[in-house]
């Protein structure tokens, strides 16, 4: 595995800034797929999203020497991404997408949550690349077809990958 693979996010940010087209090409590799994820969430067709994977890219571009903390470009991408998506959608006349509403919770619950999720947070980050990716995308959609077409794999392998994955993430965060 290249070391630019495991490199910390905001790491590939603050080299990308100095011109380095290996970290440039390492975040692309890394959110690519996870923008495309995105697009297709927001039920655009394969020409639409691959102008909001464009268009978030050239917004990176705009914006990289600003972004205030790189360590979270992930987040800021899709983002980026989502609000591109959702702005093209809006154009081409699709309906818009239902957000659920947020349920009132205690302080309590809302520590406990937050605490759930940087422990998966951080058992993601142990498993492998391939798992980390295929996991992201199904957090987007569930459709196999799409996570298949996302992740570059058969549509048919989506179901046992996601099967083994699952099984990896659980075995970290009882580990």
């Amino acid at each position: 595995m290249d070391l630019l693979e495991q490199a910390d996010p905001g790491d590939l940010v603050r080299r990308a800034r100095r011109d380095d087209e290996d970290a440039w090409n390492a975040l692309v590799t890394r959110y690519s797929e996870l923008l495309w994820a995105v697009a297709r969430s927001c039920r655009l067709g394969d020409a639409d999203c691959a102008d909001v994977v464009q268009i978030t890219w050239l917004r990176l571009i705009e914006r990289l020497d600003t972004l205030h903390t790189p360590e979270h470009v992930g987040g800021w991408l899709c983002t980026t991404a989502r609000r591109e998506s959702l702005r093209l959608a809006a154009a081409r006349g699709l309906p818009p997408i239902q957000d659920v509403p947020a349920a009132a919770a205690s302080p309590h619950d809302i520590v406990a949550a937050r605490e759930s999720v940087c422990a998966v947070a951080t058992a993601l980050r142990r498993l492998g690349r391939p798992c980390r990716n295929l996991l992201r995308v199904l957090a987007l959609t569930s459709r196999y077809s799409e996570v298949a077409a996302a992740l570059g794999m058969p549509t048919g392998s989506v179901g046992p990958s996601r099967a083994r994955c699952l099984a990896a993430l659980r075995r970290e965060l009882a580990g």
